[in-house]
């Protein structure tokens, strides 16, 4: 039944915020030239996958947990994208093909072993990852792997159509600040 929502929900979302796709794809041509950064994330069943973001940090950055960046690889625009969410819009082309849910655990990298072996000890990996989730909306990142497996397996234990309702909500409201990205000070909230 949720597949149906995801599908229904996504195909609306993109026919109203497509302007705002298209803009800030050609805004972001301007700045690093790539204006989408794609990369592959542990999918369903631990399988691989594309996930597809709007580009929020410099090309050089490397491929790691965003709690592992130093602040300063994120673009000015990124830091905008990242604070306002709108840099997850094009997952929602990994919904529609069925790669991801709305609601979901968030999707890792498979060099985050520790986080991979606590979900895979929590069956996390039986859902599909998604946008947005609990660990989300509480702003319980990749940062903590053994208390984010636990809340994204209690999020898939309870999720109920009026739980998934509830996380796409939170999140459109503002609920939850993104990851934390290290600095001289120490990990600290994008918006810090």
């Amino acid at each position: 039944m949720l597949r149906v929502f995801d599908l229904f929900l996504s195909l609306v979302c993109v026919f109203f915020v497509c302007p705002v796709m298209l803009i800030i794809y050609v805004i972001g041509s301007f700045g690093e030239g790539s204006p989408l950064f794609i990369q592959k994330r542990v999918g369903r069943y631990q399988q691989p996958f594309n996930l597809i973001k709007f580009r929020s940090m410099h090309k050089s950055t490397p491929s790691i947990a965003s709690h592992l960046v130093v602040n300063t690889s994120i673009t000015r625009y990124g830091a905008f994208l990242r604070r306002s969410k709108l840099d997850e819009l094009p997952q929602l082309w990994n919904v529609i093909k069925g790669e991801m849910s709305l609601v979901g655990p968030r999707p890792c990298l498979f060099n985050q072993t520790e986080l991979i072996y606590e979900r895979e000890s929590r069956a996390v990996y039986y859902a599909k990852p998604g946008i947005t989730g609990l660990a989300q909306v509480n702003n319980i990142d990749m940062s903590t792997p053994k208390l984010l497996a636990e809340t994204d397996a209690n999020m898939l234990k309870e999720l109920t159509i009026s739980n998934y309702f509830k996380y796409i909500y939170l999140t459109l409201i503002g609920k939850g600040i993104g990851d934390a990205f290290k600095s001289k000070q120490g990990n600290l909230p994008l918006d810090s």
